[in-house]
């Protein structure tokens, strides 16, 4: 074979080896159908799923809220001994014994109080009550055991006043809430050693609000209900003023929906003062 042959046939060979191998093409008619395939399984989600899924995200963080705030509650609840199983029930037991029938007259009620002085501290009493008295108990839910008993006659209750809490206008201690007050000696103010002495019982009246564990159940919630304790206190004191007068002094109860007033200061004795009890 020639040059000239060879050339010849190596040119047509490697156009039908190009013939044979051609490049890959689309059919455009198969195109579309694979696109509408494609476009058919999108890769995001559409919009409707995304709006789905939001709020049950936000469901699942208010639960996450809920189930962290009843959380932090029990833990702030389990400080309180009054809780523990059998102690309340003692105590009342423990503070009944105490009472005198015959210069109390029967128990009325019982009722698990927060009193507050006039530093603003929070003291947990036992508060009874009876046909002539108002016992304010100090208990010791830890020795099970009734350190001190405040006896007021209930014919000597004059004036008794529930609101909110209000404080100086420059004061640091600050308290939110509501609860009463009530007075048996409007005749007499309280001292100016008294009134800056954090440790002073000499007061003419006394202030109650809720106990902190009002909320653990249903029964706690009865013995602590201020509203309640109020309309039962201003019935018993009325009657003990009708019942037996005291000679002099103005018979009735008057009773007042205003702020009551708190007289904190800053200072040496305050800081003191909350420090306690």
């Amino acid at each position: 074979m020639s040059e000239k042959d060879e050339e010849t046939f190596k040119s047509v060979d490697l156009e039908q080896q190009t013939e044979k191998s051609p490049e890959p093409e689309i059919n455009p008619q198969e195109s579309p159908s694979e696109t509408e395939t494609e476009t058919d399984k999108p890769s995001t989600p559409p919009a409707e799923a995304k709006v789905e899924t939001t709020p049950s995200t936000s469901t699942n963080t208010s639960a996450v809220k809920a189930k962290w705030t009843s959380s932090v509650e029990q833990f702030k609840l389990k400080r309180f001994f009054v809780l523990r199983p059998g102690t309340l029930s003692h105590g009342i037991d423990d503070v009944k014994s105490l009472v005198n029938p015959t210069e109390d007259g029967a128990v009325q009620s019982v009722w698990l109080m927060a009193e507050i002085d006039h530093w603003n501290n929070e003291k947990e009493r036992l508060v009874l009550i009876t046909e002539n008295t108002l016992l304010i108990c100090k208990y010791d839910f830890v020795m099970l055991n009734c350190e001190q008993i405040q006896k007021i006659s209930l014919n000597f209750i004059d004036r008794i006043f529930h609101g909110t809490f209000c404080f100086p206008p420059h004061t640091l201690l600050k308290r939110e809430g509501e609860g009463i007050r009530v007075f048996w000696d409007k005749l007499r103010e309280p001292s100016f050693t008294s009134r800056w002495n954090p440790f002073s019982v000499d007061y003419p009246f006394t202030t109650f609000t809720y106990h902190p564990v009002k909320s653990a159940n249903e029964e706690l919630g009865r013995l602590c209900d201020i509203e309640n304790f109020r309309e039962q206190l201003t019935l018993a004191a009325q009657k003990a003023h009708s019942k037996n007068p005291v000679p002099g002094k103005a018979n009735g109860v008057v009773v007042l929906n205003q702020p009551i007033l708190i007289e904190t200061y800053v200072g040496l004795m305050s800081v003191i003062g909350n420090l306690g009890f």
